[in-house]
């Protein structure tokens, strides 16, 4: 993800910079070579647009079952995200409108911010933070800058502040104590604006058999151009045939969205991986290998 806060970490990592853009010609290109058209074919499967929830908007289709969650586990924290009225538009961080034609379904209802900092990775990273931060799970929100630094919440809590200096990155006492969400966000923001794909990437483990997909996993390529999209929901069929739900953010940033499957019209939003050798997104393309776990 190309942001210029990265830039300030190490002035060397110009050329390696990440972005969530990709030429939309080139996706359409790839998406139409595999057959792909823009108009929607009518299918079966009703969403309830007074749901509030993705949970609640988004039943499983006919012939499937959702998958259990544990109680408080990160599956479940985000199968019960709330989601802004149906029909509303995503916005972007200067408060434009990002149309939705072929791209996304709902949008979820999640405060951005007015700065260029939530975009791909950092959409996954939030919902992460978010869920830990509600459980209290401090001393687990850590994530890694692009340099290498390792920002850890619990000594962002503890009033230390991150202070980057070309190539050198430190902790400072600068705050008072505080487990306030809006110091939260505020590391958050630190965290968004040095982190990226390509630390992302290194931090997350590799999932080795894509059948073993769990509600949480991240379909993730660092590098430049770069891209992230994370399963909010799945649900099952009595063959153990998985279909999920996938939510993104993109460039410039803006709030996450509940994507279109544009391979699986008849059970859209739903995606399936059945008889698919590649994942194919709206506005990127994924090779299987590119899943990974938190």
């Amino acid at each position: 993800m190309n942001k210029a806060a990265s830039l300030l970490v190490i002035i060397s990592l110009a050329l390696f910079s990440v972005s969530c853009t990709k030429s939309a010609e080139n996706i359409f290109q790839e998406n139409n070579n595999l057959g792909i058209t823009e108009e929607a074919e009518a299918n079966d499967y009703s969403i309830n647009k007074d749901g509030s929830t993705i949970k609640n908007r988004y039943p499983a289709p006919k012939g499937y079952l959702r998958v259990d969650t544990p109680e408080n586990s990160f599956a479940e924290f985000l199968r019960n995200q709330k989601l802004k009225p149906y029909g509303d538009k995503a916005l972007f961080h200067n408060g434009k409108k990002k149309n939705d034609s072929g791209i996304y379904d709902s949008v979820f209802d999640v405060d951005i911010g007015d700065r260029d900092l939530h975009q791909c990775a950092d959409a996954v990273m939030l919902l992460r933070a978010e869920y830990l931060y509600t459980n209290e799970l401090y001393d687990q929100i850590s994530f890694n800058f692009v340099s290498g630094f390792k920002a850890e919440y619990i000594k962002w809590m503890e009033g230390y502040r991150i202070n980057v200096d070309g190539n050198n990155v430190n902790y400072f006492k600068n705050a008072a104590p505080s487990t306030s969400y809006e110091s939260f966000r505020k590391y958050m923001d630190m965290v968004m604006a040095y982190a990226s794909t390509l630390s992302l990437e290194k931090e997350l483990t590799s999932v080795e058999d894509v059948a073993d997909i769990e509600i949480g996993d991240v379909f993730i390529v660092g590098g430049s151009p770069g891209h992230a999209v994370i399963v909010v929901d799945m649900a099952a069929n009595k063959d153990s045939d998985k279909i999920f739900l996938l939510a993104q953010s993109y460039m410039p940033a803006q709030q996450t969205q509940i994507l279109i499957s544009p391979l699986d019209e008849e059970i859209s939003p739903w995606y399936s991986l059945k008889n698919k050798d590649r994942l194919i997104t709206p506005e990127w393309n994924f090779d299987l290998d590119t899943l990974k776990r938190f």
